[in-house]
């Protein structure tokens, strides 16, 4: 069928229910998912060679064509961007640094970094920035801020201190804010004794990380927490309750990654309670199977609840959304792709309920319609109003954009 018939029908259905798809389309050009750089080349990143990954950190599979240089990297993220409607922003971590001096994590510069802000400005995209604390001789000992040694605590603040400078320096040259995220893979494989001293130590190097105030239209800075990792599987530091603490007390933004937790929790309920203490919110947006596998987004229930908790409240303009899978054994373009799109599917499925009127309807205690009503909306056409925006946005609708990757595959990756 013609995508604008298609969409017409579809249109005027969704129109009867009392919502207005070209508003909602509208909307959904507006909602920027910032990409993750580390799916292009499995975490590795650029600023040291042969460092095996740490912090609990794996990638598994060995598919041909990963991207080994930054400019391999930008050719992969600008493809996986021609692909994908809607905004993106560009999430790059520190080892990820394009420069041809030999420098360590906690003597990292701006200029380091001026390749990437060059070619985002020509992409048109902003960058956010975490630094990288894991993978370093400075975290063997499965901790890093929170460590009671002094010189390898002082090494990893020194390092987040110019971390902020480098996100404030990207916020500034590209007129998008810069989120810096922070996240620590600190704690004991066994049982420890004292549980409180990491913490208070990892509550004030955060404090001397944060002394310095930046303009938050450059820069905004969030915590991340988890329950467990590979080696601290005991004792996680920067619990979520700790990483909660610190947000709301600091006036920083909570991380909520959707694999961090319990394997019976899910972060779509958090969201809107996070939201009641601060201001805004930083999703990792991953799948976990089992726990904190990080494979590709895919449509799943959880995806959509988290979609939901952000549109059917108003909250997404207090969000930003963040995407964090890693998956190494299939095409890596296709996993962008895959994942980024997902997630706009799933806010334009949440965007296209009428929800005020199911809001009153709940108010109402008419919990038999808001079941009944919930279920049948989710067969409607939404699929015919997602061709629809990708045609508006000049990229392949339907499968057509897999072909793409298969041709950029033939002609690229397979002769790396």
């Amino acid at each position: 069928m013609n995508i604008e018939k298609a969409y017409e029908l579809a249109k005027e259905q969704y129109a009867a229910i009392g919502v207005d798809t070209d508003k909602v389309l509208e909307k959904l050009q507006n909602a920027v998912i910032s990409m993750h750089c580390w799916q292009g080349d499995d975490v590795n990143g650029f600023l040291f060679k042969d460092v095996a990954l740490s912090g609990g950190i794996q990638t598994t599979g060995n598919y041909p064509g990963k991207a080994n240089t930054p400019e391999e990297l930008r050719a992969d993220i600008e493809k996986a961007m021609s692909l994908i409607p809607g905004k993106q922003k560009l999430n790059l971590h520190a080892i990820y640094a394009d420069t041809d001096e030999k420098v360590d994590l906690d003597k990292l510069e701006p200029r380091h970094f001026e390749r990437w802000v060059e070619w985002a400005k020509k992409m048109g995209i902003g960058l956010d920035f975490n630094p990288t604390c894991f993978s370093h001789p400075m975290a063997d000992s499965g901790f890093t801020i929170s460590s009671s040694d002094e010189k390898v605590r002082n090494f990893w603040i020194e390092h987040c201190k110019q971390s902020r400078k480098i996100a404030a320096y990207f916020g500034k040259e590209l007129g998008q804010v810069s989120v810096t995220n922070f996240w620590f893979p600190d704690g004991y494989k066994d049982i420890p004794i004292d549980r409180e001293s990491p913490r208070r130590r990892m509550m004030t190097a955060l404090d001397e990380v944060f002394s310095v105030d930046y303009d938050p239209k450059y820069t905004k800075d969030a915590i991340e927490s988890k329950v467990f990792g590979i080696g601290a599987e005991s004792y996680t530091v920067g619990s979520n309750e700790f990483c909660v603490g610190y947000a709301v007390s600091r006036g920083k933004m909570c991380c909520l990654d959707a694999g961090h937790f319990h394997p019976t929790e899910v972060i779509s309920d958090k969201i809107p309670t996070v939201l009641l203490y601060t201001d805004e919110l930083l999703l990792h947006v991953s799948r976990p199977v089992r726990w904190d596998s990080d494979h590709v987004v895919i449509m799943d229930d959880e995806l959509l609840a988290i979609a939901d908790s952000l549109v059917r409240t108003n909250l997404l303009e207090r969000t930003h959304i963040g995407l964090d899978f890693f998956d190494a054994s299939i095409n890596r373009i296709a996993a962008w792709v895959i994942g980024t799109r997902n997630m706009q599917k799933a806010l334009l499925r949440a965007m296209l309920q009428p929800i005020e009127a199911l809001k009153k309807i709940e108010l109402d205690g008419d919990y038999t319609s808001r079941l009944a009503l919930i279920e049948e909306y989710k067969t409607y056409p939404f699929g015919a109003v997602w061709d629809y925006f990708c045609q508006k946005n000049n990229v392949p609708v339907g499968t057509d954009w897999l072909k793409e990757v298969k041709k950029y595959e033939a002609d690229v990756l397979s002769k790396r």
